[in-house]
């Protein structure tokens, strides 16, 4: 078992950003004595992870020691469509032999590499209904050159790899670190909105129910705008930070019984072996170990090439009153329309199970538009809010203002949830 640490530095590669949170222990306290980010060397990270490692640890390394962060111990994230696989398997009840004889089965059975050489592991959930027969078991499988590529960026960053994560399992440390007061005994679906795709979890308190990813985020609103305005890319993301404001009376009511507007929908699947085709944008691909850690992420995958083609929406998505929109909104109202069809397909199969989801939980850079929360909330029928993952957390970090956190705080959820890996693990 890895020493227990009572400092690291938590780390998340997006095709982006990095992010960077250095966490120290206090007792039976979590405090964040630093926090950065820093934009991701351009073309370094693609929808297979980081393929430029020396790029990006390079990049890591100036981050760092710009901003005085002097643990050496990292937690980081492991990225990637085509670099990890996480998910959440319902299993019979057996005692830990029995357990690993069985998920080696289920892990052979689901590698979806080409690479032959995996890393795997695997982690019983925990809070099962004592009286079921069944249990809960996470499992994620990575090739093993994605493992040593993301061990290389941090050796180049003159730092050490003490794990490395799985970004389900970091929000679940970070949900129940700063909300499990107030969200402890509810099922939240958590939507982490990154550049390139956005993932949508759901958890019953800390643990992990179900984890899928779609390839909608960031980026192809700003193709959006830049396609429909006539603009550089640049230009139009400025566009969208600081004149997009999404219109709550846009949104159509997808909750059940009025999905669609009435149409008949198939709730996705994620666990299907042939899931529902939904809409990707057109994919532009470039070019001493330890064994992988329990508390393993997948990030940032598909990077959208230009331009990205238009999502054809799965019902009417036109505008109810279209003089009351923006020029900017227009543009992006096919992509939201569907981004929140795709929120509600997930919450609908899981209900559809059995389980009920109490709210939406809203991270990650995308979730900064403004509106979104309110958006959201009317077209899927479940309240939504921001999520903070500095809720409940010491703040000892001298050179993070308060302009910083409000500006950044919902990009930093997995790296805060990778380094609360010192306080729980």
């Amino acid at each position: 078992m890895a020493k227990k640490l009572n400092s690291v530095l938590g780390v998340d590669i997006g095709s982006q950003s990095i992010k960077v949170c250095e966490l120290r222990t206090q007792g039976k306290e979590a405090m964040i004595t630093g926090l950065a980010i820093g934009p991701t060397p351009e073309g370094a990270v693609d929808h297979t992870g980081v393929y430029n490692p020396e790029a990006v640890g390079d990049a890591l390394k100036k981050l760092v020691s710009s901003n005085g962060m002097s643990v050496g111990q990292v937690v980081v994230s492991i990225a990637g469509q085509a670099s990890v696989l996480v998910r959440t398997l319902e299993v019979p009840k057996m005692n830990d032999t029995e357990l690993k004889q069985h998920m080696e089965w289920e892990i052979n059975r689901n590698i979806p590499f080409a690479e032959s050489t995996v890393v795997s592991d695997f982690k019983a959930l925990g809070g099962d209904d004592p009286n079921s027969p069944n249990m809960d078991v996470v499992m994620a499988i990575a090739p093993q050159s994605a493992i040593d590529t993301v061990i290389q960026c941090v050796k180049r960053a003159g730092k050490s790899v003490h794990a490395i994560d799985v970004e389900p399992l970091s929000i679940a440390r970070s949900l129940t670190q700063s909300y499990d007061d107030t969200l402890g005994d509810k099922t939240v679906c958590m939507v982490d909105i990154g550049h390139t795709s956005s993932s949508i979890n759901i958890y019953h308190g800390s643990k992990l129910i179900m984890p899928r990813q779609v390839p909608i985020g960031g980026h192809m609103f700003t193709q959006a705008i830049a396609d429909a305005m006539q603009v550089g890319f640049a230009e139009a993301e400025r566009s969208k930070c600081e004149s997009l404001a999404i219109p709550e009376s846009a949104a159509q009511d997808l909750s059940p019984g009025n999905t669609f507007g009435g149409g008949d929908f198939a709730a996705f699947n994620p666990f299907a072996d042939e899931p529902a085709p939904i809409a990707e944008p057109t994919i532009s691909t470039p070019a001493p170990y330890t064994p992988f850690d329990p508390s393993l992420g997948y990030d940032d995958p598909p990077v959208a090439a230009e331009p990205v083609p238009v999502i054809e929406p799965m019902y009417d998505a036109t505008p109810v009153a279209p003089e009351a929109y923006t020029a900017v909104f227009q543009a992006i109202s096919p992509i939201l329309a569907e981004f929140a069809a795709e929120i509600r397909r997930s919450i609908d199969y899981f209900q559809s199970r059995g389980g009920v989801v109490d709210r939406v939980e809203l991270l990650g850079g995308g979730a900064k538009l403004k509106g979104l929360g309110a958006y959201l909330t009317k077209s899927i029928g479940i309240e939504c809010d921001s999520y903070d993952p500095m809720r409940r957390l010491n703040m000892g970090a001298k050179k993070v203002g308060s302009d910083f956190l409000d500006e950044h705080r919902l990009e930093f959820a997995i790296a805060v949830g990778n380094g609360l890996h010192a306080f729980f693990d």
